[in-house]
């Protein structure tokens, strides 16, 4: 057999494996999916009314359209949490250390771990928006190639942000130690234009919100499936995008390869 085939081979026999652990150990999934779910909520119907007349708005529908981009955003970001603390707990359980003594294709591991984490976020992704068409989301002015670009956007930062936190696993010593580790991926949202527009804020505050990698992705986001223009953010989005899962790729590559001590 090639060495591409077993490549194949194994990295699909490794898929398998992690989507079984996802179906069988739901709770970690859906207790991660409930944060974007619940700031949805919040944000629309305890401040909605607020946010919109604050941003000029004549109805909290204005304010639903600002506001979903963004949580689908986040949604990915807070699944991928939950991929560092799985490969925190392959590496600290023993089962790596079994596979390396098997004639297993090395970076099938990380490859089955990487690819079932998109397909999660895919998934997460799909609920979230579901719940944001069900209290008013509407994208009547996307043409069907934003939307197309959207979901490549959504595939590509998913891709993106759980190199690195299969990189942040690697380098965690236990489950815990992952997830404390992973929490800016979820953070980060917190302090971009996912909830309010950047000239909003307080000018100081205002570099750290724009020059960082959520902030490009969900304006970019936002303008596919709103209709309006993206200006320079798809580029800067499609760098930041690129940059991180290059970033996380030979970060975990490099500590998937060293020996364990």
């Amino acid at each position: 057999m090639s060495t591409l085939a077993l490549a194949v081979r194994d990295s699909s026999t490794m898929l398998r494996r992690n989507l079984l652990h996802a179906r069988r150990y739901p709770s970690l999934t859906l207790n991660l999916l409930l944060t974007p779910v619940m700031l949805l909520l919040l944000f629309v119907y305890i401040f909605g009314d607020v946010m919109s007349a604050g941003m000029g708005g004549a109805d909290r529908s204005a304010y639903i359209a600002y506001l979903v981009p963004g949580v689908l955003l986040m949604t990915i970001g807070s699944t991928t949490i939950g991929t560092a603390v799985s490969v925190s707990m392959d590496m600290t359980e023993g089962i790596i250390a079994r596979f390396r003594t098997m004639a297993i294709h090395r970076g099938s591991v990380l490859i089955g771990h990487v690819i079932g984490s998109v397909l999660q976020s895919v998934a997460s992704v799909v609920l979230v928006g579901a719940v944001g068409v069900a209290i008013g989301f509407r994208s009547t002015d996307a043409t069907a190639l934003e939307w197309l670009a959207a979901f490549g956007l959504l595939v590509l930062f998913a891709l993106a942000l759980t190199w690195i936190a299969v990189g942040m696993g690697l380098a965690s010593p236990n489950a815990e130690a992952a997830s404390n580790n992973a929490m800016p991926l979820i953070l980060l949202p917190l302090l971009s234009s996912a909830f309010v527009p950047v000239d909003g804020m307080p000018g100081w505050f205002q570099p750290i919100a724009e020059y960082q990698p959520f902030t490009p992705a969900i304006e970019t986001l936002r303008g596919l499936l709103l209709g309006t223009g993206i200006g320079h953010n798809g580029w800067l989005a499609l760098a930041w995008c690129l940059g991180l899962a290059v970033l996380g790729y030979f970060w975990s590559k490099a500590s998937f390869d060293r020996d364990p001590k």
